[in-house]
C-alpha cells in the first residue's frame, strides 16, 4: 500500500504549513458563476463580461461613475434617525443604527451630493442598500427634500437613485409619511422648470417604488433590477398561480410601460447627459 502513503521526505499534511489564499482575490458572479479577480470585476463596473450581471454598488461608487474627475460635494451629511416610537425588536432601534453605522461608514440609507457630470451641474441622492436595507425612513425623507431644494436653488437636475426594500418598519407611520413629503417636493421642483430623473436599480420595492420612484420625469433602469412594490413570493401567495417570466424585472416592467429605458452600467453617464439636453430649453 506505499501507493497510498506519502513516502517522500519534505510532503506534509500539517495544517501549519499549509498557504491559505487569501480572501476577497476573486468574486463569482452570482448569476452565471464566472469567476473573476476582484480587480477586474471593480474595472468593470461590478459587470459580469459573460452574462451582463449588474452587481449592486455602494452611493459612493455611483458617484464616481456618474461626477467628472469623480469629484463632488456632499450635504446635509450629520442626519441620523431618531427614536420616536422606542422601537425594540432583537435590539432596540439606537443600538441597531449605531451598529450599521459603525458597519458602513454611513449616517443612514441615502447621500446626497452636487457637482459637474459632463459639464452640466446636477443633484444626486444615491440610497445605499447596506443600511438597513436602503429603507425609507424620516432622515431619508429629510434628506431628500434637502436635496430637491437644493436642486431648485442651483437651478439644476435632480437625480434619485433608488435601491431600497422599502419603509423602515422601525418607524411605522412616519417612515409612511416620507412618500408624501417627498411626492409634493418634487411638485415644487416642477413648479420650477427643473427635471428629475428615477434611477431605479436593484432591487427597488415598497413604498420607496409606490411614491417618488415612480414620479420621474424619465424613469430609467439598470439591466435586471428588481422593480416591485410586493415581492414575487408574496405575489405569487396572493394570487395563487405561477408569475410569467421575468415577473418584476427591468425588462417586464419597461415592456408594461413604467420606465422609459434600461441603461448599462458602462452608458449610464453619457446616456444621462443626452437625457437631459432634452430639457434644456
Amino acid at each position: 500500500m506505499a501507493w497510498f502513503k506519502r513516502s517522500k521526505e519534505g510532503i506534509t499534511t500539517s495544517t501549519k504549513d499549509k498557504k491559505e489564499t487569501p480572501d476577497g482575490l476573486w468574486h463569482k458572479c452570482p448569476t452565471c458563476k464566472t469567476v473573476m479577480s476582484t480587480d477586474d470585476h471593480a474595472q468593470n463596473l461590478a459587470v459580469c463580461p459573460n452574462c451582463n450581471h449588474h452587481d449592486r454598488l455602494s452611493a459612493a461608487e455611483y458617484f464616481d461613475v456618474i461626477f467628472d474627475n469623480q469629484k463632488y460635494t456632499e450635504f446635509s451629511k450629520g442626519l441620523y434617525s431618531g427614536d420616536p416610537l422606542k422601537f425594540e425588536d432583537t435590539k432596540t432601534y439606537p443600538d441597531r443604527i449605531k451598529a450599521t453605522q459603525e458597519k458602513t461608514g454611513l449616517k443612514d440609507a441615502v447621500r446626497t451630493v452636487y457637482g459637474k457630470m459632463n459639464a452640466q451641474q446636477i443633484v444626486v441622492a444615491a440610497m445605499d442598500f447596506r443600511f438597513i436595507g436602503g429603507s425609507l425612513g424620516s432622515v431619508m425623507g429629510e434628506k431628500i427634500a434637502r436635496a430637491i431644494d437644493k436642486a431648485i436653488s442651483l437651478k439644476c437636475p435632480i437625480m434619485i437613485i433608488s435601491k431600497s426594500g422599502g419603509a423602515r418598519m422601525m418607524e411605522a407611520g412616519l417612515s409612511l409619511m416620507q412618500m408624501a413629503k417627498v411626492s409634493a417636493k418634487l411638485s415644487q421642483l416642477s413648479d420650477a422648470g427643473l427635471p428629475y430623473i428615477s434611477f431605479l436599480t436593484d432591487p427597488t420595492t415598497g413604498g420607496v417604488t409606490a411614491s417618488f420612484a415612480m414620479l420621474g420625469d424619465i424613469n430609467i433602469s439598470e439591466p435586471n433590477a428588481l422593480i416591485a412594490f410586493a415581492g414575487p413570493r408574496v405575489v405569487r401567495e396572493t394570487i395563487g398561480r405561477d408569475l410569467p417570466d421575468g415577473f418584476q424585472r427591468a425588462e417586464f416592467v419597461m415592456e408594461h410601460g413604467f420606465l422609459d429605458f434600461i441603461v448599462e452600467r458602462k452608458n449610464l453617464k453619457e446616456k444621462l447627459t443626452q437625457t437631459l439636453s432634452m430639457f434644456k430649453n
